[in-house]
């Protein structure tokens, strides 16, 4: 049955019967990335999430963020195409092993990446995406210590940028560690008039190579902006999709993981199927549900976020 329909065509009727919306991560597959009413990064979403009117927001994402979209939201009903679909950095920060690390320190002010459970978020004194961070840090008292989570080559990088020193979780993005460097230099040697550009996840020895770094939005824009004909792009590639539609003169190559994988591709994103958003829609099954008591404790540091962006 769901072979010989129009996917696209039903998808579109689900919406507007049930006053529906779909949003959808540039590390989508390109035909969802083609279906949905908003795409964008986390801190872009999350916006979206927030001021939407629609019955049903379905997050073609990864868990946390349809949790983000419930926690900002609580009126409109999140559902997920595949409930199956996590995250490798937020699994590698368990909340109660979490709340052990930061109490270790006197006081800390804590800044969690949005890449983490509503758990993790409710221990947190704001939240932050790749987009923000930096202006996020740059607004912290100068005399508290921060506690950092859960992605180390962030914050690393954050350490670096900001000259904050601070306490970092040990967590990491299996996509943004797998790629090889020794394959990137071969792509540069073959084409020497590329840029390499590079998602702040990635490990240091990468991003010292690289000509910019940015979050997914920033790097779009930034190869929009460039007289750059060539780009060797060093993060998840279904922004690559977005990239040949802005500038469908210009050249994407995806940095090539150290093995001869798809390990530059998310597994968990990519458990979305147009498929599975028909059903969901159809069914109203894989509802984001939470106690309130956490929705109440996450949304202070994620409206804290939305606030500190616009200073």
């Amino acid at each position: 049955m769901i072979e010989t329909m129009d996917l696209f065509q039903e998808i579109a009727r689900l919406k507007k019967e049930k006053n529906a919306i779909i949003l959808a991560h540039y590390y989508q597959n390109p035909d969802i990335q083609d279906i949905a009413d908003h795409i964008g990064d986390s801190l872009e979403l999350a916006k979206i999430a927030q001021s939407s009117h629609a019955d049903i927001i379905l997050f073609a994402g990864v868990h946390f963020m349809a949790e983000g979209a419930k926690i900002l939201n609580p009126k409109s009903k999140v559902l997920l195409p595949d409930m199956r679909a996590g995250c490798s950095l937020s699994d590698s920060c368990p909340p109660q092993e979490f709340k052990k690390f930061c109490a270790q320190f006197n006081n800390p002010f804590v800044v969690s990446y949005i890449n983490c459970s509503a758990e993790v978020k409710a221990l947190s004194n704001i939240i932050c995406t790749s987009s923000n961070a930096l202006k996020i840090i740059s607004q912290i008292p100068k005399d508290r210590e921060i506690v950092f989570g859960p992605d180390r080559n962030l914050g690393a990088w954050l350490e670096k940028q900001t000259g904050r020193k601070m306490h970092l979780w040990q967590g990491a993005c299996i996509v943004h560690e797998t790629f090889s460097e020794r394959k990137i230099i071969e792509l540069q040697t073959q084409y020497p008039e590329s840029k390499l550009i590079a998602h702040p996840e990635c490990e240091e020895s990468l991003l010292n190579q690289a000509d910019f770094i940015g979050s997914t939005s920033q790097l779009l824009k930034f190869t929009e902006q460039s007289d750059t004909q060539v780009f060797i792009v060093a993060t998840e590639e279904g922004i690559l999709h977005q990239m040949q539609k802005k500038s469908p003169n210009k050249k994407f190559i995806p940095a090539p993981p150290t093995h001869a994988c798809a390990c530059n591709e998310c597994p968990f994103m990519k458990l979305n199927t147009l498929e599975k958003i028909y059903d969901v829609l159809t069914s109203e099954k894989n509802e984001m549900l939470l106690p309130e008591d956490l929705m109440f404790k996450a949304l202070h540091p994620l409206t804290k976020m939305l606030e500190w962006s616009t200073k």
